[in-house]
């Protein structure tokens, strides 16, 4: 019954198909695809992915991944798994939502919005060689400078329509919130109660660009 029912399965496209084996439930085949915006070119090879767009070029390798990986002629990208548990299935919707991160980056790139937030010594924050690195001033009084050099292919720079502002953009949505996030923990309170110290330069709102 079990090999009649994989029979089955190999039929039903974008479809899972469960059976009971002695093991626990595991579907036989399950798969998700993504559709590839115009403008946009992906390959995938040995599942590495791929894709160029006006913002430059990504890519990114699911070779740890037990899954199969290609493009169809209709402009699909299809990501299917074979014989696996509920948790294992997860990893599935996993890949959509990186390649989809890949398709937004190259297409209309990500921006990180932060605000310079201070009771009394105000942070002074100043953009230094060509958007690339950020220096950081007088955060609670101190004379350290802070220095912060973004990650490659990211961008920050001061907001021109909202006082104590930073906006950080990048095509890589992983390299642009680190960049993000190393702008954060450099500016950190130590050995104070956070609850009310709470000077810092924080994440206000993050995203894609919108086109």
């Amino acid at each position: 019954l079990a090999q009649g029912s994989s029979i089955v399965a190999a039929f039903l496209p974008l479809h899972s198909w469960d059976a009971e084996t002695c093991d626990g439930m595991k579907t036989l085949m399950q798969e998700e695809s993504i559709k590839v915006p115009k403008g946009v070119k992906i390959t995938i090879k040995s599942k590495k992915v791929e894709v160029t767009g006006k913002h430059g070029t990504l890519s990114r390798d699911f070779k740890h991944m037990p899954i199969e990986l290609w493009k169809t002629k209709n402009g699909l990208v299809r990501a299917r798994m074979y014989f696996a548990k509920s948790k294992q299935l997860s990893m599935l919707r996993s890949v959509c939502s990186h390649i989809q991160n890949l398709f937004e980056g190259v297409e209309k790139q990500f921006e990180y919005r932060m605000r310079l937030v201070y009771a009394h010594f105000p942070i002074n924050a100043n953009v230094t060689n060509g958007g690339k690195t950020v220096e950081i001033r007088n955060f609670l009084g101190e004379k350290l400078v802070r220095v912060i050099n973004m990650l490659p292919g990211v961008k920050v720079e001061k907001s021109a329509s909202t006082k104590d502002e930073l906006i950080v953009t990048g095509p890589d949505i992983e390299l642009t919130s680190q960049s993000a996030a190393l702008i954060h923990q450099s500016c950190l309170v130590k050995k104070k109660d956070i609850r009310k110290f709470l000077d810092g330069i924080y994440v206000s709102s993050h995203g894609a660009i919108e086109a």
